[in-house]
């Protein structure tokens, strides 16, 4: 389940272009979700309880190349890792020394995932309200889903400046995520190699 949390956060990293400084926070993440080619940054993770309390803190790297190739790398507390190539996402656990493998297609279409590829009308498929700035500096968007059926209440989108702050994910098992970006480039060079994922020797493989 938590892998499956993060899955649904991931199609809301993006790169942003020039935009206007007095621009809305809804038309800087339109900007930043139309945005250019590649990303790295680092990422502190923050896991709440059903009271709202920080249950876990994970910390890691994430890696962008539009379109539709990402990587999270979590290092602490555990490693685990995220990659998507080629239609596909691998979410790999090596606790658990387990890989599941799911297809990036209609399948997933009740997640906001297909929004990496840039085929969805982000207006098409939530409810935007702007949240206005909160104690960490950052301008808050709200996305709501328009499908009752998406397993999860919203998503939140964090911008500092022009720039992609943080996200948060409520789902409706009463879970909330929040993930902080720092050390964040846009438009590096990535090697395509970094978005191919062979499992590990002796771990279980599930492709669904």
């Amino acid at each position: 389940m938590f892998l499956k949390h993060i899955f649904a956060l991931i199609f809301l990293i993006a790169t942003t272009h020039s935009v206007w400084a007095d621009d809305a926070p809804i038309a800087r993440l339109k900007n930043f979700l139309a945005g250019s080619a590649s990303l790295t940054a680092d990422f502190k993770q923050i896991s709440f309880d059903k009271s709202g309390r920080p249950a876990q803190n994970s910390f890691g790297k994430f890696y962008l190349s539009r379109p539709g190739k990402f990587r999270w790398n979590y290092q602490k507390p555990f490693v685990q890792e995220i990659v998507s190539n080629a239609g596909k996402v691998w979410f790999y656990d090596a606790d658990l020394e387990q890989v599941t493998v799911k297809q990036l297609d209609d399948s997933l279409g009740s997640t906001p995932a297909l929004l990496l590829t840039g085929d969805v009308d982000i207006e098409e498929k939530f409810t935007l309200q702007e949240q206005g700035k909160e104690d960490d500096g950052m301008n808050w968007v709200k996305l709501s889903p328009k499908n009752e059926e998406s397993g999860f209440k919203y998503i939140l989108i964090g911008l500092n400046g022009n720039q992609l702050g943080g996200m948060e994910l409520s789902d409706n098992f009463g879970q909330l995520t929040r993930i902080y970006f720092s050390n964040i480039q846009l438009n590096p060079k990535l090697d395509d190699g970094l978005f191919n994922f062979k499992a590990p020797k002796g771990v279980d493989v599930f492709e669904n």
